[in-house]
């Protein structure tokens, strides 16, 4: 399982299994990436959907398979991704299968600072 919608815009360094349900993907992003000419030029800001797509990946990454976002909720963005500035993210997950469903919580930080926290439910294709 390595599809990615954004090729190249990062790379996955390391996922870990923290604790049960828990883990931990360490990334970095490509500040040279086409998508930030447009989001903004001299001053790159990673844009909120391009995040949650990443979230997406690194949990079909984790879980092993393909999945559909049903809902996402306690969208929270609470500081500017800026690629240049701070291209390695460090993202929290709590994972929990129920059934064909998939319970996703995220916190995405960079550095010490907490860059985007996010809930979402998916369903397994």
């Amino acid at each position: 399982m390595n599809y990615m919608l954004f090729p190249s815009l990062y790379q996955i360094q390391s996922i870990t299994n923290v604790e049960t349900n828990k883990f931990e993907a360490q990334i970095i992003l490509d500040a040279k990436h086409e998508i930030f000419n447009g989001h903004f030029p001299n001053n790159p800001v990673m844009p909120g959907v391009c995040m949650m797509q990443i979230i997406k990946e690194i949990t079909e990454q984790i879980i092993g398979c393909q999945v559909r976002l049903i809902e996402s909720n306690n969208i929270k963005f609470m500081a500017l991704i800026n690629p240049v500035v701070t291209p390695n993210l460090r993202l929290e997950f709590e994972i929990v299968a129920i059934e064909n469903e998939i319970k996703v919580k995220n916190v995405t930080y960079f550095n010490d600072t907490v860059a985007l926290k996010l809930s979402s439910l998916y369903s397994k294709n």
